[in-house]
């Protein structure tokens, strides 16, 4: 059996829809970004025909949740029109924030992926300007006819594992779990962390209520060796998907830098959201916006790292924590982020998550700021000592738990838990930013996101799905 009729076979068995025969193909291009903090370039490295077909919500062309840092389009140079829009954000758009982007240039592997077009076509790249408007930042003119527009094969299809199933991808929403350092006798392994990691996702609100809305597959190329690189530790394997902690020389930021391979596993399986599972112990994680997430599968807290990179990656959601250190540089001046779940409470009339504030509740809010930075800081700085003398992770967990314990009993006691209001501390920064709800699954490893942020992935999943 050759591997296009195994996927002709998956698709007609395991989805069995006319819509899937009538769906058009999938178009990914891939490019270069390149640059510093000063300048910025495109460039096209191909243009492919992913072996499946496109498993998009046809009925919702235009971006409407306008989460990331840029946005593309695919217009017709005749008319104008818009066939399709997205917005998402990247690596290279996290990089050119930290300090090395003031010393170096360097380049990122990057790809979109839209409805497979039949005609010539301009593939518009936007990026936030001031007041967070897109501005046109890269143009080209693509024709689907040429002959050096790549046809990828399903070369992974055997590897593909359905998780979870509701229905014909085009209206659903279609989550692929891809595993990186699992050798051939770990594939088990790998399927069981897939399904367990799954039924975290589903018991986790508002995920929980819209399960029937996700189709969930899972595919691990199997690796040489077990396990990922982690430079700080001398360890580097050669892995599959290529993750890798220390990015941005953050010891505990999985990603991966090799777009090309992970997008090439990947088109085998029907997809619109990744997460990237290691097979590692050690706590770490990563989420981008519309690219993927990770999570250290192995780890004790693995179920949180799950939900939380998730949150990032499928709703645009910024991190509210602040006391951890980042890669990141703080902001020039304090402007409104575009991300749903924090403010810079710049105009408190106007602020976005009014409609869940109560009457009379004070904008700011006040919360037991002071006694949860004195410990915290405290505590990341045991943290930074205990991994820089690689301590079992064993060791790590307990100090987790505890730190965890103290800020849940913090909480309880002050009076403010379930108020929505306007918190000050997020988005990495002690002042200036504000989150809307005391705790949340994006502020500490609690196990519940606030409204906001729930209504916020509930946005993504109506926009990826269809309801007759």
């Amino acid at each position: 059996m050759t591997r296009i009729s195994l996927v002709a076979m998956l698709l007609a068995s395991s989805l069995a829809t006319t819509a899937i025969a009538d769906a058009p193909g999938t178009m990914r291009v891939d490019y270069f970004h390149s640059g510093n903090q000063e300048t910025e370039m495109f460039s096209l490295d191909q243009v492919v025909i992913e072996p499946l077909p496109w498993t998009g919500n046809m009925a919702q062309p235009l971006d409407k949740t306008s989460r990331g840092k840029y946005l593309f389009e695919v217009v017709d140079p005749e008319s104008g029109n818009i066939a399709w829009s997205r917005s998402f954000s990247s690596i290279y758009g996290e990089w050119e924030t930290i300090g090395e982007a003031r010393l170096i240039n360097r380049s990122f592997h990057e790809s979109v992926r839209f409805p497979a077009q039949e005609s010539v076509f301009e593939l518009v790249m936007k990026k936030r300007g001031p007041g967070n408007e897109f501005v046109e930042v890269w143009r080209i003119k693509l024709d689907p006819s040429d002959v050096l527009v790549h046809r990828e094969s399903p070369m992974y299809a055997d590897n593909v594992v359905a998780i979870h199933k509701s229905g014909d991808p085009a209206t659903k929403v279609d989550l692929l779990l891809m595993g990186d350092g699992y050798t051939a006798d770990e594939q088990e392994a790998f399927i069981a962390k897939a399904r367990e990691l799954t039924d975290i996702l589903f018991a986790t609100s508002p995920f929980k209520e819209r399960m029937d809305d996700f189709n969930v597959w899972a595919v691990a190329p199997p690796a040489a060796e077990s396990g990922v690189s982690r430079p700080s530790t001398g360890t580097f394997r050669d892995s599959p998907i290529g993750a890798t902690y220390d990015a941005f020389r953050s010891e505990r930021y999985v990603l991966t830098f090799d777009n090309k391979s992970m997008r090439r596993i990947a088109s085998s399986a029907p997809y619109d959201f990744i997460e990237i599972l290691t097979n590692t112990e050690t706590y770490g994680g990563g989420g981008i916006y519309g690219l993927y997430s990770t999570a250290a599968a192995n780890s004790e807290w693995a179920p949180y790292l799950f939900v939380h990179e998730f949150g990032h990656h499928f709703a645009g959601l910024a991190d509210e924590y602040y006391t951890s250190s980042v890669a990141y540089e703080a902001p020039a001046e304090i402007t409104e982020p575009y991300e749903p779940n924090v403010t810079a409470l710049l105009d408190p009339d106007s602020l976005k998550w009014k409609r869940h504030v109560a009457p009379n509740t004070p904008l700011p809010t006040s919360w037991p700021k002071e006694k949860f930075e004195k410990h915290s800081i405290a505590y990341q700085e045991i943290r930074r000592q205990m991994r820089a003398d690689n301590v079992p992770e064993a060791e790590m967990n307990k100090l987790f738990r505890d730190n965890q314990e103290f800020v849940e009993k913090l909480f309880d006691e002050s009076g403010r838990k379930d108020v929505v209001g306007a918190f000050e501390g997020g988005n990495y920064q002690a002042t200036g930013y504000y989150r809307s709800e005391q705790n949340c699954l994006m502020f500490t490893r609690t196990e519940a996101f606030c409204r906001v942020c729930a209504e916020a992935i509930e946005k993504v999943i109506d926009e990826y799905t269809v309801h007759e």
